[in-house]
């Protein structure tokens, strides 16, 4: 019907129009394949180049929609040589499309860099819109929904991630970030230390296949149950924004925030870090720092 460049829907077969030349940044499904939308299998279909981060992934994709487009690599240990040769295409006139493994692109893959190469070049980049697993999570989370911050993925290790928690003690948004199975409960108790055990948070797992789940509670419980169970799949978390009224920094917290600080600093350097995220006096957290310095 149109050359190869096609796609099938419901056991119809679609000619896919031709594409003005640039740079496509292309929303896939998080999981339900029917999640796609008809202008992004266009897109697809029609692409002189389709760039993605795992040809096999995007490959089950591709022929689920009968598309016979063939993806090459693009990701975070080739952009060097990759972006380059994606980069000479689009010089040449012709269309590239980027696809991430799941979602729409740039979130924690390597996209940009070719999108701001492509602009400094002078190159259309044109957004093809679709799923979010972080918009997915946030309107199904029951949390304020009208004020968000995205903070990605969390430091790996236990005392830069609390670390990095507390750099948003005074947020007055939602915050979203990834997370991996294996660092969930650690990172659920890192939450109820910091903001307290009463902040409320979702945890969002496997957004659109079959064992979804999604649960909000307060973190202290929250980090309780999955203490008790065998988190797989990806994971969205989010934590709410303090709620108005709410006694910031209780003792138990205060004590919480300051052993983290102890485990990987000097007390004089913990009590300025303290002093700057809490509000609290300099001087009163150097005294119970000491104090819990000598409890050890």
């Amino acid at each position: 019907m149109s050359g190869g460049r096609s796609f099938i829907v419901g056991g119809h077969e679609i000619a896919a129009p031709p594409l003005d030349p640039g740079l496509y940044i292309v929303a896939t499904p998080i999981g339900n394949l029917g999640d796609i939308t008809i202008r992004a299998l266009e897109t697809l279909a029609a692409c002189d180049v389709l760039a993605c981060e795992d040809t096999r992934v995007t490959r089950r994709l591709l022929d689920r929609y009968a598309i016979k487009a063939k993806p090459v690599a693009y990701h975070e240990h080739n952009a060097d040589t990759a972006g380059p040769k994606l980069i000479a295409t689009l010089q040449a006139g012709k269309t590239v499309a980027l696809v991430s493994d799941a979602g729409t692109p740039l979130v924690s893959d390597p996209g940009y860099r070719l999108v701001a190469t492509a602009r400094d070049e002078g190159i259309r980049v044109i957004p093809i819109p679709g799923a979010s697993a972080t918009l997915a999570a946030l309107a199904a989370s029951g949390l304020p929904s009208d004020d968000f911050r995205f903070i990605g993925f969390l430091p790996q290790k236990d005392q830069a991630r609390r670390t990095r928690l507390a750099d948003f003690i005074h947020e007055p948004s939602t915050l979203i970030a990834f997370e991996s199975p294996n660092r969930l409960q650690a990172t659920l108790s890192a939450v109820a230390d910091i903001f307290g055990p009463d902040r409320m948070v979702t945890v969002a797992r496997e957004l659109t296949k079959r064992f979804e789940t999604i649960r909000t509670g307060k973190a202290g419980e929250i980090a309780e149950r999955f203490a008790e169970e065998t988190v797989k799949g990806e994971i969205v978390l989010l934590i709410a924004p303090q709620p108005q009224g709410e006694t910031e920094w209780t003792p138990d917290r205060t004590d919480a925030l300051l052993r983290d600080l102890l485990a990987s600093m000097s007390v004089s350097k913990a009590a300025k870090e303290a002093a700057s995220v809490t509000g609290l006096s300099k001087s009163d957290l150097y005294a119970r720092l000491l104090d819990l310095k000598d409890e050890k």
